[in-house]
């Protein structure tokens, strides 16, 4: 089945797919700086990923772009 990307962009956005436990991409200069893991927490500077027990990334959501995968 295809994927959709769905950027995110509102704190909904962020809310949503953190609630859901929804795998993210985030880009940067439009080149992927990092690809799975779901948002652990954010604010209105800063997203949380998780990608594992110890894997935390910290991202700037002035300069990162946020998109979900989902399945279709």
């Amino acid at each position: 089945m295809p994927a959709v990307n769905r950027r995110l962009i509102t704190d909904s956005d962020m809310q949503d797919a953190m609630d859901r436990q929804i795998g993210i991409r985030v880009f940067e200069d439009d080149h992927i700086v990092h690809s799975g893991g779901s948002i652990l927490r954010f604010d209105e500077r800063t997203v949380v990923i998780q990608a594992g027990v110890s894997d935390l990334s910290y991202f700037s959501r002035q300069s990162c772009e946020f998109f979900e995968l989902k399945k279709r």
